[in-house]
């Protein structure tokens, strides 16, 4: 039986919410604290125990990469100054038994197309995707993307992560229906993109996590480009549904959009409030500013 082993990471949006700040920088390089976006979601992965983790990659990216590779001259400086702590935490931005890939995505044609952009690596294995854009709080407990894994790899189908929303909101995720109306993990009978509140089948909205199999490419592309061109991941995983079984998993933790400013915010906050380093003293100033 194969595990999952590969992530796909599309990092190829132009992160125009965030401008002027994401003109020369890639938006999943932003930090929160003192960690970008992005490796927060790789950290995902590799403690679920995936080892090949793939960058769908655009233009003005590089910077992705250069975050993962090696940084011979700092960690030479670091090393000559003895600050062996500081070494550590460049060495272990990635683990060296992980494999990066890196694939550019010539055009921004979708998260569909994002996803099938990586075919010719995963093949048809499964594989998760990881959208750094959310940032998942476990709250001390497991990875969201190794509760997922575990669900996985008990019942050997695609998984979808989900959270209940505001039925007002539905209008901004992908919405599943499902055969029950309760439980951890739900058959999803039905998945659709963006409704409007009151077409809404639930409020059931798919977050970005997913584990999918090898299937899904095949339904990618026989998909008709939507409106801009683009290949929704939500349609492709509608057809699919129609062959095998597609799960909804109630993921435990919290969710920060840091798509948004006000989720980025949110997140700083949280998570600024809870690091050993300066967790303490921002706490203070926080609340000497209410």
């Amino acid at each position: 039986m194969k595990r999952v082993t590969k992530a796909v990471f599309p990092v190829a949006g132009l992160g125009s919410r965030f401008l002027p700040a994401t003109k020369a920088s890639p938006k999943e390089m932003m930090p929160i604290v003192d960690k970008p976006l992005i490796q927060y979601a790789v950290e995902e992965a590799v403690a679920a125990g995936m080892t090949d983790l793939v960058f769908i990659t655009g233009r003005s990216k590089r910077a992705i990469e250069d975050h993962f590779d090696k940084a011979y001259e700092l960690e030479t400086e670091l090393e000559m100054r003895g600050k062996a702590d500081l070494l550590k935490i460049v060495r272990d931005t990635v683990p060296s038994h992980v494999n990066c890939i890196y694939i550019r995505q010539a055009e921004a044609l979708g998260l569909g197309h994002a996803v099938l952009c990586a075919a010719s690596v995963v093949g048809d294995e499964p594989f998760a995707v990881l959208l750094a854009d959310d940032l998942l709080d476990s709250l001390g407990g497991s990875p969201v993307m190794q509760q997922m894994a575990e669900v996985y790899n008990y019942h050997r189908c695609s998984v979808l992560g989900v959270m209940n929303v505001p039925r007002e909101q539905t209008r901004q995720y992908g919405i599943v229906s499902t055969e029950r109306d309760s439980g951890e993990v739900q058959r999803v009978s039905g998945i659709v993109e963006k409704p409007k509140p009151e077409e809404a089948p639930s409020t059931q909205a798919v977050i970005g996590r997913y584990i999918l199999t090898g299937r899904i490419f095949d339904h990618l592309r026989q998909l008709e480009p939507g409106a801009g061109g683009e290949l929704q991941l939500t349609d492709a995983i509608a057809s699919l549904l129609k062959e095998e079984a597609v799960l909804a998993y109630q993921f435990r933790g919290v969710r920060y959009d840091c798509g948004s400013k006000l989720g980025y915010l949110q997140a700083t906050v949280e998570l600024g409030l809870k690091h050993p380093e300066v967790g303490e003293e921002f706490g203070a100033f926080l609340a000497s500013r209410v």
